[in-house]
């Protein structure tokens, strides 16, 4: 298994000079994809017959990784709309098991910049000028990149230092073909999710996400506001630093942003690092996710170890607001009731609120859902110190799913995905950080903080 995530990593570092263009092409490569992808699973299902039970299962595991290999290949190709479906993807434990997870999860961490040349005329055609021409100094070796666009470090006339966004030449020209292109896909990957996985899923909920999440993203402008938003949200925590956006130098295609430094978590994670620093850093990070989710209903839903930075002082500045979700305000409401009838075990407040967030209809039975929410947040429950690294994700995990599909307890909406995406990112963090600490009163406390029918931003409502 690690060898064959190490291969993808060194695949998908090679450079790639332009985005694959032309929608023969592009219906081509996926078209390829998906029918690779289907046959696979339809020659796994042939030889069950003539298989044991254990031998099926490594079968279904070494196609679940060889597709996942093949997907990240693919997207790594085409880039674009593309690369974020296969990122969208990556947190789908309805569709594919955590190890394909694990290999999608490199799309989002290893991909090869752009030409600097491309990069160069993109800017003159958002902004007018060459680089040399608006900066003072302007970096031609990107420091970062991702799937829509790179990040360049340089220097304004006046001085400041900063950072410049710039989204790839020619992606947003393949974002409709390449949404009708993933459509083949998609209904592959469902019928997976059904046939295997045992998860009944609708195919145009995940097309709408990509279709939503590609909108958003595609447009700095958008990101730039997102970045006012987190701004207004943490005015009064001196411990959390946002980046400021410079307008004169930002379009819908170019965003400059005061350049925030400091180690990353990845590095943070590192043996060696003093263990109080790590957690200020698990707890820092705990309390400003539920201030999102319970205090202003805005959801920073990308955990990239990227998209954080800890300062000497030490501060949590986030990075990358591209990918933001902004909850009506009942759905706000209805996680904050959650939440409290969790720590009360008040099971008619938490009955309500699974309808109030739509994963139950009005007079169903909710004790299988208060059964999974018991499961999900034991390490909260108990006022007592607990170790994150005893609770066992991924048992946890296909309890709740037994539990969901012997109950056939199928509604999933979206803001499901993201906060499953967030807390994926919370759990996989305070275990690696190995904060052992009271998370009941944290939790509550989180929960105390916004007194009932209080807090939200307005944005969402």
């Amino acid at each position: 298994m690690p060898s064959k995530i190490g291969n993808v990593v060194a695949e998908a570092t090679r450079s790639k000079s332009e985005i694959t263009r032309g929608r023969a092409k592009r219906v081509l490569k996926v078209g390829e994809l998906a029918t690779s992808v289907g046959s696979s699973y339809v020659w796994q299902a042939l030889r069950w017959p003539f298989r044991s039970a254990d031998a099926r299962a490594k079968g279904m595991l070494d196609t679940h990784i060889k597709n996942a290999m093949r997907i990240v290949d693919r997207s790594k190709e085409l880039r674009g709309a593309f690369m974020k479906l296969a990122q969208i993807l990556s947190m789908r434990d309805d569709l594919l098991p955590t190890e394909a997870l694990q290999v999608l999860s490199v799309v989002q961490s290893s991909v090869p910049p752009m030409d600097y040349r491309l990069i160069r005329k993109q800017i003159v055609r958002e902004l007018g000028k060459p680089p040399e021409k608006l900066f003072a100094t302007f970096d031609e070796e990107a420091f970062a990149a991702a799937s829509l666009g790179q990040v360049h470090k340089a220097r304004l006339p006046s001085g400041e230092e900063v950072v410049v966004k710039v989204q790839y030449p020619g992606v947003e020209e393949t974002v409709s073909e390449d949404l009708r292109n993933v459509k083949a896909l998609l209904q592959t990957l469902t019928l997976i999710g059904r046939d295997v996985m045992r998860q009944k899923i609708d195919e145009s909920d995940v097309y709408r996400e990509l279709e939503e999440r590609l909108s958003e993203e595609l447009d700095y402008v958008n990101e730039a506001k997102n970045i006012v938003l987190f701004q207004r949200m943490f005015r009064d925590d001196p411990e959390v630093l946002i980046p400021e956006v410079y307008p004169d130098f930002s379009s819908r295609r170019v965003l400059t942003m005061s350049l925030l430094e400091g180690y990353p978590f990845n590095e943070i994670l590192n043996p060696g690092v003093d263990q109080s620093l790590k957690d200020w850093v698990a707890i820092k990070y705990f309390r400003v996710l539920w201030r999102q989710v319970f205090e202003f209903g805005v959801l920073h839903t990308d955990p990239h170890p990227g998209n954080y930075l800890v300062t000497y002082h030490p501060k949590l500045a986030i990075l990358d607001f591209g990918s933001i979700r902004i909850f009506p305000d009942p759905i706000r409401r209805a996680y904050h009731q959650l939440a409290k009838a969790i720590l009360a075990g008040d099971k008619a407040k938490m009955a309500d609120a699974f309808v109030g967030l739509g994963f139950l209809d009005r007079g169903a039975d909710a004790e299988p859902f208060i059964r999974m929410m018991r499961l999900m947040f034991a390490p909260v429950l108990e006022d007592k110190v607990y170790n994150p690294r005893n609770f066992k994700t991924v048992e946890t995990a296909m309890e709740m799913a037994t539990i969901g599909f012997e109950n056939r307890l199928f509604k999933a909406p979206g803001h499901r995905v993201f906060l499953a995406r967030a807390l994926v990112g919370l759990d996989a963090y305070v275990k690696q950080f190995g904060t052992v600490t009271n998370w009941h009163r944290e939790f509550k406390r989180a929960v105390d903080r916004v007194p009932a029918g209080k807090g939200g931003t307005g944005v969402g409502a």
